[in-house]
């Protein structure tokens, strides 16, 4: 009886758990995939790391439907859109959108367009959007310029736009927020997570602010963000033209949500930093061989941020800054296998022994 309780829930998706809090109604056609419900990881290697009585979890959002946590935003964003009588869904993307929207368009039996910069995009996020059956256009530019025609083709009426710049997309994605203090009580004292296209810190924190309104917790978090060195236009206040970053799914130089993540931000008491590629790559290995988290590199900024945090103290937000016995939360936003290619690489690097019990002893070592 509880086992069959539990796959109930797990089963049901963001909009079955808190549709009171999204913009649906009865009428409203629901395309889920059984998204959400995502773990909430107390890392005891993580937390002996940053110390001074810390606790710290993963929110792992890599283990969603389609691999990352866009698929919170896309059941809402394409519920909405059937709603609406849309015959076509489009977005811009540097991996993980497309991924989603694809899938998702599949489900509630519509068409879907994908505008991506070509040779940007994570080998595993372009293979799920070709099986899911998008319709693909690469172009000679970057995630801005694909984001511009998407607008642009936006304006015509014959796409929903399904990226964040979309406020469904921000209403679902808010819903990680009500899971991580229905779990344990309250809101962390301190929220990390990755900046790419700003949709995410934006949502976060307007989900904190309602459950708090609610009087569904007693305080909110200090929301920071990181970005990758070389696509870092919030924390250098500019525009990038060129980001480029080892972490695809954040490689972007004007993002959509700017001016709401600057106020999520400031309103938090939080910060925004940068972390670069090298850092990134040490933290996505470290929280695999530590705690067994396997996550894309734009996933590990946040870890490679904490790491900061701790032992920076040109950090943004520095370690002491954090108080004692504060509860950390760290969001990993994709799982590792849709962005392998640099990990490849170093496999290749593996040679065969003689298929002996003495010369296999002799390669372990």
């Amino acid at each position: 009886m509880h086992s069959a309780i539990a796959k109930s829930q797990r089963s049901r998706g963001v909009i079955d758990r808190y549709r009171e809090f999204l913009p649906v109604s009865a009428s409203t056609p629901i395309v889920s995939l059984g998204e959400g419900n995502t773990p909430l990881i107390y890392c005891q290697q993580l937390s002996k790391r940053v110390g001074r009585g810390c606790r710290v979890f993963v929110k792992n959002e890599g283990v969603n439907p389609t691999g990352s946590f866009k698929d919170r935003g896309m059941t809402v964003a394409v519920s909405k859109s059937l709603e609406r009588g849309a015959r076509a869904i489009i977005c811009a993307s540097t991996g993980n959108t497309s991924a989603s929207a694809s899938a998702y368009a599949a489900r509630g039996g519509i068409s879907c367009v994908v505008i991506l910069p070509v040779g940007k995009i994570a080998t595993g996020k372009l293979l799920q959007a070709f099986v899911y059956g998008a319709r693909i256009v690469a172009i000679d530019g970057n995630f801005d310029d694909a984001l511009r025609i998407v607008r642009e083709l936006g304006e015509s009426g014959d796409f929903a736009i399904v990226n964040s710049i979309n406020p469904d997309r921000i209403a679902g994605q808010k819903t990680a927020a009500f899971e991580i203090v229905d779990e344990t009580g309250d809101a962390p004292d301190l929220h990390l997570l990755p900046v790419g296209n700003a949709g995410n810190i934006t949502a976060y924190w307007a989900g904190y602010r309602e459950y708090r309104a609610r009087e569904r917790s007693t305080k909110l978090p200090a929301m920071i963000g990181f970005q990758a060195a070389g696509a870092a236009p919030i924390f250098y206040n500019q525009i990038i033209e060129k980001p480029e970053t080892i972490a695809s799914a954040i490689r972007i130089g004007n993002p959509a949500s700017w001016k709401q993540a600057c106020a999520a931000i400031a309103e938090s008491r939080g910060a925004i930093d940068v972390v670069s590629d090298e850092e990134i790559v040490a933290a996505q290995n470290w929280l695999a061989q530590h705690e067994g988290i396997f996550v894309e590199p734009a996933s590990a900024a946040s870890i490679a941020g904490l790491f900061k945090c701790c032992e920076s103290h040109e950090a943004a937000y520095s370690f002491q800054k954090i108080p004692e016995a504060s509860r950390i939360v760290c969001t990993v936003t994709g799982h590792g296998l849709k962005d392998p290619d640099a990990i490849i690489q170093r496999m290749e690097e593996l040679k065969p022994v003689a298929a002996t019990t003495n010369d296999v002893r002799r390669a372990i070592g």
